[in-house]
């Protein structure tokens, strides 16, 4: 993934909180893949994804001016990001009893080609998916941010508001836990 240029971003912010539409066009083509990765991953689903990356920039758009520094524009956009797939997964399972898929896995081109392999991925996934499914909330969290959307322990850290140590504590927690629900 392309590394963000943050002091470039830091001096868009500063134009978008001085009503310049342009600046704030140019944040939403610098951002909008992460923000879809994450939103893609987190809900599940293309179409809420794409609503929750909807709410994301609509929030941003209208709260920039309180981010008090510029620097730290992808964390806040992140943390965004979390609280609203947050929030439409407590509506969405308080609306139903969901027996959602949970997170996509990194999906083989070439598996389809061969029923077996494709039996075997997808039990594997599915074990994957029970076992995230069996974390903590918070390892699960950092795990999902960490291994599936490649965020840095800084950016998990600012987004979830604990320090990086918690982040790393979680990630090695998480882990192990993982290999063991996966063994057993």
């Amino acid at each position: 993934m392309k590394e963000l240029d943050i002091p470039f971003i830091a001096k868009l912010v500063v134009r978008a909180r001085a009503n310049d539409s342009d600046a704030f066009a140019e944040l939403y083509a610098l951002t909008y893949r992460k923000v879809y990765n994450y939103t893609r991953h987190y809900l599940r689903d293309d179409y809420l994804a794409q609503d929750a990356m909807q709410e994301v920039y609509i929030l941003a758009l209208k709260n920039i001016k309180k981010l008090n520094d510029p620097n730290l524009f992808v964390a806040w956009l992140n943390r965004i990001s979390f609280n609203v797939c947050y929030d439409m997964t407590k509506k969405q399972h308080s609306g139903q009893n969901s027996g959602s898929e949970p997170l996509d896995v990194i999906h083989d081109e070439n598996i389809h080609s061969n029923p077996e392999q494709l039996l075997q991925h997808k039990d594997e996934n599915e074990r994957l998916h029970q076992a995230l499914d069996e974390l903590p909330f918070q390892e699960k969290q950092v795990i999902i941010m960490r291994f599936y959307n490649d965020m840095k322990l800084e950016e998990i850290a600012a987004t979830l508001d604990i320090s990086r140590s918690s982040v790393k504590r979680y990630i090695a927690s998480g882990q192990d836990r993982l290999k063991k629900l996966m063994e057993g």
